[in-house]
């Protein structure tokens, strides 16, 4: 399987080099005597960056297009499956499913739909635990509805999380997607739900660990 590196990480892995480089040259002129000093450092600052590069991986994966499915917009855990009143868009019940992405899962999130974006709104707020219940209103978010060409509209939500400070979100009004293209990107801890009209047949069971453009989280 091909691995790429996501360009939302180009910037950070370049300055995270530099920075890195002069840390380790700075120790190596201040504990030059202390080569356990100096290698441990090296090591540590190794792993980091391994660290980094893995969380901006961006892997291959085959897809096909299926209208009547609705596909996990991101890799984690499904930590939430219940009925919720969903108050900015649709402001009536929904079914609500939520996906937890610790820092080790891949950040990059996608369509889980094809269809028209309908609405697109940003909401700057807290960065409490991705996994608390009200994070979903009160934390930094980006949502995003997409219409299918059968009329159902489907929510998607980005969520920051209490590591997380900024979220990306390239999709744009009145603009067709297509199921599996990439809808943003949450740089670490993070959580995306989504929000499906009352009586979607659900496909998975809650803390399953699904796999964006992978795992079937409805039929519709």
């Amino acid at each position: 399987m091909r691995i790429h590196i996501h360009k939302e990480g180009y910037k950070i892995l370049a300055l995270g080099l530099i920075v890195l480089l002069m840390l380790n040259i700075i120790v190596n002129i201040l504990w030059a005597k202390l080569p356990i000093v100096t290698w441990g450092f090296l090591v540590c600052t190794f792993m980091l960056y391994i660290f980094l590069l893995f969380f901006f991986r961006l892997p291959a994966r085959s897809f096909e297009t299926d209208p009547e499915l609705v596909y996990a917009p991101a890799d984690g855990k499904v930590v939430v499956i219940e009925e919720t009143m969903e108050n900015e868009y649709f402001k009536d019940m929904r079914l609500q499913v939520s996906i937890f992405m610790s820092p080790f899962n891949m950040h990059s999130n996608r369509y889980p739909v094809s269809g028209l974006i309908k609405y697109v709104c940003y909401h700057s707020g807290q960065n409490m635990v991705a996994w608390h219940p009200k994070s979903s209103e009160l934390n930094e978010r980006s949502t995003i509805v997409i219409k299918t060409k059968e009329g159902t509209e489907v929510m998607v939500r980005q969520i920051a999380g209490a590591v997380a400070r900024r979220i990306v979100t390239y999709a744009k009004e009145n603009v067709d997607v297509r199921q599996g293209d990439e809808l943003g990107f949450i740089k670490f801890g993070s959580r995306v739900d989504i929000f499906l009209p009352i009586g979607t047949e659900i496909e998975i069971p809650i803390l399953q660990q699904v796999k964006a453009n992978k795992s079937i989280i409805a039929k519709i």
